[in-house]
Parts: structure tokens; sequence; C-alpha cells
């Protein structure tokens, strides 16, 4: 086949901060590198370089495509293999192909000691063929967990990037719920799922044990164009025992008024916690249960103590509501959603205790596309 390889752009990309350039190839950012220079945490530099809701999207009349790409594998010592990191095409909207890349660096995480071990790999590509001829926008969703530095993009036919849409950028932020953890697929987390529903362009600061109202974070919202604005805070702040009630709620006062700074009368949604069972009146910090990885499972814990202004779930439910009907009094644009509405008692269990599996985010999609656009996000649509 007679390939065309075009070179990956910012112009072809949607929902990253930047891209690096490496000895290997591009490597997108959901955080600027000043934002990224404000913290020494390797895990919010894994995570925020893991590309949820990240995707090359370009009209072609293409019927194959070629991505090569560099994966970072993570490896758990003891455990079994993690799944291969999926790449979700989708055409004119709907999802026509999936696939992976095998091999790429590999680090590999002894959970026992706390040690990590960095190896280079090799690149690998993924081809999508068989595609309808005609002019059709193609999207091509990367692993939302699997860090992925892009090498070349390749067709049998040209591509053009694709103009604005016109439809409204929606900017989410959380944790690891939000960046799609245990998710099916990068298209499949619940914000993905949310977005397609109400027709808007997603941006996804989801990350990964780092929801944590950093100053950087609010600054990186602050500074992003968007419609539509949502925050969901609370679960990382309790199991990482992170701060007491005291510097809860300024902390969550200061991390919304920097956003208002940049957008003064956007619509502004503030999400509470999903149902977390063992979160719910025990504060953390949270670990690993030690007789479930025994017998080869990963579960968690709360090991906190209560009392002290040690926050817990239903604490940080009630304060957000508290604060948000606080402004919400000069700050008509502001709203609050509880996130039990989202995920509750009734609904089937988490499988680890902590985190929603694939049919969970189906769910929680859903709920949210019918509470925020189907409400406070509905207008101007």
């Amino acid at each position: 086949m007679d390939w065309i390889t075009t070179p990956i752009t910012a112009e072809l990309l949607r929902g990253a901060s930047e891209l690096e350039s490496t000895s290997r190839g591009l490597l997108p950012h959901r955080l600027p590198a000043w934002a990224r220079a404000q913290s020494p945490d390797p895990q919010l530099a894994m995570v925020e370089a893991q590309p949820s809701g990240v995707r090359l999207v370009f009209r072609t009349r293409a019927t194959a495509v070629e991505l090569e790409t560099l994966p970072t594998k993570r490896v758990y010592a003891g455990f079994p293999p993690r799944p291969e990191g999926v790449y979700d095409l989708l055409v004119d909207g709907r999802l026509t192909r999936q696939g992976s890349v095998t091999g790429g660096n590999t680090l590999t995480i002894d959970m026992a000691t706390g040690t990590a071990d960095y190896r280079d790999g090799d690149p690998g590509a993924v081809v999508f063929d068989g595609l309808a001829g005609g002019s059709k926008v193609v999207e091509i969703w990367l692993p939302h967990n699997e860090t992925t530095e892009l090498v070349a993009l390749r067709t049998d036919a040209p591509i053009e990037a694709v103009a604005d849409s016109g439809r409204r950028v929606w900017l989410h932020h959380g944790s690891s719920i939000s960046h799609g953890s245990d998710a099916a697929s990068p298209s499949a987390t619940w914000p993905a799922l949310a977005a397609a529903a109400g027709g808007v362009e997603l941006i996804n600061l989801g990350l990964g044990g780092s929801a944590l109202l950093d100053p950087f974070t609010a600054r990186t919202m602050r500074d992003t164009p968007a419609d539509l604005i949502s925050v969901k805070i609370g679960i990382n702040l309790v199991n990482a025992d992170l701060m007491r009630l005291r510097a809860f709620i300024p902390a969550v006062h200061g991390f919304l008024d920097t956003i208002r700074d940049g957008h003064p009368g956007v619509p502004l949604l503030v999400i509470s916690p999903i149902l977390c069972p063992i979160h719910e009146d025990t504060p953390g910090p949270g670990a690993f249960d030690i007789e479930a990885l025994k017998e080869g499972r990963v579960a968690f814990v709360a090991t906190g103590e209560p009392g002290g202004g040690r926050l817990t779930l239903r604490m940080i439910r009630e304060e957000l509501a508290r604060i948000v009907a606080q402004r919400a009094a000069h700050d008509p644009n502001l709203h609050y959603l509880d996130g039990l509405d989202l995920y509750g008692e009734g609904d089937p269990p988490l499988p680890d205790r902590l985190h929603p599996d694939a049919a969970t985010h189906r769910l929680m999609g859903e709920r949210f596309a019918k509470a925020a656009f189907g409400g406070v996000f509905a207008a101007g649509r």
C-alpha cells in the first residue's frame, strides 16, 4: 500500500493542553509545562501524560489509517499483565474500529517496595483498514490509561484538519473515576459518553489520584477556553488524607475563585463524590487490601480514624452543597450536582470498592447527560 504520511500537529489534536517533542515523537500533555513544573508528584506526572479524552481528528477519503506510537506499558510485579491500551476509531461520530499497539516502553511497579523500573522499547502501530470510501470525519481516541507518544500518521488518501465544529466545549476535572479507570475504552469513559450524548467537545482533566484542589490545576482551567465547566471534588482528598475540614473549605472557594477569574459567566457545575462505602464515614488514607492482594485481586480499604476534622465523603457532600448554595446567591451560573445521583445506593457494587467498571461508566455517563445536558448545561444548545 502507498501510504501518505501527514505530520502530526496541534491542529489535528483535541483534548490536549500541549505537545512535547521527544526523541521518539510527540507526547500529548493535559497540563501545561508551567503547571507540571509546580508539582514533584510522580503520580501526577504519570496520569497527566495519559491521554484521557485526547484524540486525533481529521477529514479524509482514506479507507486505511495507520497510527504509529510509542506506548508506555505499566506492569505491576506479582500481578497478571494489564490489558493493552485501546485505540477507538470513530467515523462521523460512530465507533467503527478498535485496536491496540504492542511493545513499547515498560514501567514495572513493585507495590510492596514502592519502587519502579523503567525500560525503553520500540514503537508499534495500529492499523484500521476496510473503512468506507467517501469524505468522512475520522477520530482516533488515544488510550485513556496508557502514556502514548505519537510517532507517525499514515493514510491511503490525503487528510485535512477539521475546522471548528461549532459545538460547545466542556471542560471537566476530576479523579481517576473521571480519568476513566476501568472503563472499557477511551470513548467509553463516563465523561466521553456524556459528551457524546450532549453533543459537546470534551476536554478531560480527570487526573487519577490527583484531583486535589491544586492551584495550578485551577489556573489551567482558568486559562482554557470553555463554554461549560465542571469539577468533581472529593474522593482523592479523602483517600490521600490530604487536608482537614479547616483547609478544605477555603481551598474549594479558592479553586472556584480562580476558575471564575477566567470564566466569570460560564455555567460551572460542582459535583460531589459518588458512593464509595469504604470512605462514606471513614477517613483516609486509603490503602490496598492486603488479603485481596494475596488472592491476586486489587481492592481498597479505608484506614483512617474519624474525628479531628478528618474528611469523609459524607462531610464533603454536605460542605460542597453548602458552599455552592452560599456562592450561588451572587453567582447564578454556579450549580451543584450530588454525586449520589450518578452512582449511589442500589447500584451494583464497585468491583474494587473504589472505581466504576465499564457498565458503571456507561450508567454514570447516561445519568450525567440527563442531569447536566438536559438541565443546567442545556441553554444555548
